[in-house]
């Protein structure tokens, strides 16, 4: 007697019949948890990321593995690993979720939402801008994208005061009723002139820089924003408001301050790594109650764009 093979994960998963598969299985958020555990590989860190707690997260998955009859990820106390059936679903989900996507934008889009306001934190240099603006393009050439660039008085680019509906960013900043997302962590350094004794050295701690003058930023700039950028204690020195402010006060006047390592600076300028501060975290941010699907949609390629 012939045993009929097993379908592939991707064969069960594609199949017309979709009452041969549990309304969990078709879930779209259901779908977007086993992305979030298969990229993070963790638990902790995929629960962070989609603002829940890990329990249920753990559940969703388990339920998943039930219903497709196949173990997804294999557990351990080294970590989480994907078995080939989840890099099976991986792929298959991705591709779900990228549909439904595009399906949700183009609704927008008959609804007359064909735009989108990005603030952006006025930095130079950066290549995830790059990727994530060519992502996009790619996949919403009718979506118009209105940037506003700010300066480094507004950690949110406009976001609390209603001026843009997703903002590109660095952290740390008061992210009270807002969805913040980390794409990246980049350490950090000293300006200094090239000319200083300090620049001399490959790495420096915030007790070499004790007596110096730092640039500082205006009075009622986020307070988590401004401990960060200070080292966390109170400093003298120029206030500023722009990278080439900055710049120009350590140019001219020997003030010195931090600045995430990897970006060209003028001739004249070194950044010596700072190894007692935390790293400088690229974030996306909007507002918990909205629900604009360009701003998921823009979301999601941002993370993408960076994962990259």
């Amino acid at each position: 007697m012939q045993h009929r093979a097993e379908p592939a994960v991707q064969d069960r998963f594609r199949i017309a019949d979709t009452r041969r598969v549990s309304s969990a299985v078709m879930e779209l958020r259901t779908l977007r948890y086993f992305v979030a555990v298969a990229e993070e590989l963790h638990f902790g860190r995929a629960a962070a990321r989609l603002h829940m707690s890990q329990p249920p997260l753990s559940r969703a998955i388990r339920q998943l593995e039930t219903d497709l009859a196949a173990t997804l990820l294999r557990r351990s106390a080294a970590g989480v690993a994907l078995t080939p059936a989840g890099v099976a679903l991986l792929d298959e989900a991705r591709a779900l979720l990228d549909q439904a996507e595009r399906a949700r934008v183009r609704v927008a889009a008959a609804a007359g939402a064909t735009t989108i306001a990005v603030g952006i934190l006025g930095e130079i240099g950066d290549p995830g801008v790059a990727r994530l603006a060519a992502a996009y393009r790619r996949r919403h050439p009718d979506v118009e994208v209105h940037v506003r660039e700010t300066d480094l008085t507004d950690p949110t680019c406009g976001l609390r005061a209603g001026l843009v509906d997703i903002a590109l960013t660095r952290g740390p900043f008061d992210g009270t009723g807002l969805v913040v997302r980390e794409l990246r962590a980049d350490p950090v350094g000293a300006v200094l002139r090239a000319s200083d004794p300090l620049a001399r050295r490959d790495h420096l701690e915030l007790a070499d820089l004790a007596d110096r003058r730092w640039f500082r930023f205006p009075d009622g700039t986020d307070p988590a924003w401004r401990s960060y950028w200070s080292g966390g204690e109170p400093r003298e020195g120029p206030v500023v408001r722009a990278v080439q402010e900055c710049r120009q006060a350590v140019l001219w006047n020997g003030t010195v301050g931090l600045a995430p390592l990897g970006h060209d600076q003028p001739e004249g300028l070194v950044v010596v790594p700072v190894v007692d501060m935390a790293p400088s975290p690229v974030v996306l941010a909007w507002h918990e109650a909205n629900t604009n699907p360009l701003v998921g949609s823009f979301a999601r390629i941002a993370a993408a764009a960076y994962r990259d």
